[in-house]
């Protein structure tokens, strides 16, 4: 019997040997298969299979040019060898590896050879490498095309998504210096549900309650906090507690959004084609959306001008309506807000601008990833309406961090600040009822 490393495979060629490769060996013969695939792959005859059916096909193809090799490679060599040809010439190459690990959180690629990924809140750097700039070109092509986008020296940024909805940006030369850029958030084929969540300490079952009567009660919520701090996925886990009943309309500019309900209507912006016309911005379909009867509006993240547009839908009889925003707290979200209202032109008076925010928003939540990767929502806060100039807000609930760990994580509790917020009636005339003592001031829970 043949062992790796002491024999040949009966029967071949004298030329062939068994040795132990080296990287640039390895990649070599990758390379050669890869390219003699490519030279026998009848496109004809396999453009109408799909999938697995597809990969096992082309797998045999691989088997056989691997046969052909005069270096015999050993089983744990050829096996290797097959996957990452069989993931260049058909899926994303030295990103398969990585995407197939659903521990890791984001995927940031600085240049070709420096790819880091974040596991549990923390980063690290991987071995994975891609051959050169075209190689890693070629790769962000793949993926952009796949959602009908272009991304060239004309067009040098763009938004795209995974078949799994994981959210990707890429830049590239000349805007990018070191080589082209990709950061990759994974949200995953199965996202966390509201008990990941619990268990995860991410808010406490008075919170929950709370944030379940005010989707119910079709109050306006925004959800505030900075990058990868879990916007997205606390604003999947709040649109479980909507209706099935109800009728949701969706905007986005790359779609992530993974929402349960039967009636649904996702729509997604559009980037300038090559001759830059045919772009398609979130305010268009925002004013879209209104003409389509929606009962409730979800903006996947207010960036822009449409930020107006979607206080005007929340003031107009579209209440229950969700979105997202970049902020370091509930006050900072509103100053937010006023600046983007302001980048749709309109001169509008300050005070104006606030009692628009003021009379539409009702609840602001904020989320933070803190140090050491914990995330938690740390404000629960009710818009209250206007005095004289100022948008008044109080909050709710609390977390208050008191240091960090011997593992380096932060730690704190939560706290119910004593607070009743004035929107209750609304929940109770909804059918809501929350335990008498919900807002008694306490600490209800410590890490």
């Amino acid at each position: 019997m043949n062992t790796p490393g002491n024999a040949t495979s009966a029967g071949a060629p004298p030329s062939r040997r068994l040795a132990v490769l080296s990287d640039e060996s390895f990649e070599d013969i990758k390379e050669r298969i890869h390219n003699k695939l490519v030279d026998k792959l009848d496109l004809n005859r396999i453009g109408g299979i799909e999938g697995e059916t597809l990969r096992r096909e082309i797998r045999m193809v691989v088997e056989h040019l691997c046969d052909l090799e005069e270096t015999l490679l050993n089983r744990q060599e050829r096996e290797r060898l097959i996957e990452e040809v069989l993931d260049q010439a058909l899926g994303l190459g030295p990103l398969e590896m990585l995407l197939k690990d659903h521990t890791i959180n984001d995927i940031l690629i600085n240049g070709p050879k420096n790819v880091y990924v974040e596991r549990q809140g923390r980063m690290h750097r991987t071995n994975v490498e891609f051959r050169d700039n075209a190689q890693l070109l070629q790769i962000i092509d793949r993926i952009v095309s796949r959602v009908g986008r272009r991304v060239d020296e004309t067009c040098p940024m763009v938004d795209a998504r995974l078949p799994d909805g994981s959210r990707v940006n890429a830049i590239i030369p000349p805007l990018a210096l070191d080589g082209p850029a990709v950061s990759i958030r994974r949200f995953g084929v199965n996202p966390l549900k509201l008990e990941n969540l619990l268990n995860l300490r991410a808010f406490t079952p008075e919170m929950v309650m709370l944030l379940e009567g005010a989707i119910k009660a079709r109050l306006n919520v925004i959800i505030s906090g900075g990058t990868g701090s879990g916007k997205t996925t606390l604003l999947n886990v709040l649109s479980s507690f909507i209706s099935n009943e109800d009728r949701i309309v969706t905007i986005e500019d790359a779609a992530e959004l993974q929402l349960q309900q039967e009636h649904i209507v996702r729509l997604e912006t559009r980037p300038p084609n090559i001759e830059g016309r045919g772009e398609v911005r979130a305010t268009e379909l925002v004013r879209n959306a209104l003409r389509m009867r929606p009962e409730r509006i979800i903006i996947g993240e207010c960036r822009g001008p449409e930020t107006l547009d979607m206080l005007q839908a929340m003031n107009t009889g579209h209440d229950g309506s969700l979105t997202t925003i970049h902020a370091n707290s509930p006050r900072d979200a509103v100053a937010r807000i006023e600046t983007m209202v302001m980048m749709n032109g309109f001169e509008l008076p300050i005070k104006a601008m606030r009692q628009q925010v003021a009379s539409a928003v009702d609840l602001i939540i904020q989320v933070c990833r803190l140090q050491g990767g914990p995330r938690r929502v740390t404000h629960v806060t009710e818009v209250v309406g206007m005095e004289q100039d100022t948008v008044v807000m109080q909050d709710v609930f609390l977390y208050v961090q008191e240091g960090i760990d011997e593992n380096g994580r932060a730690r704190g509790h939560f706290q119910a600040t004593g607070v009743r917020p004035t929107f209750m009636p609304k929940l109770e005339a909804a059918g809501v009822r929350l335990p008498a003592n919900i807002f008694r001031q306490r600490i209800m829970m410590r890490d």
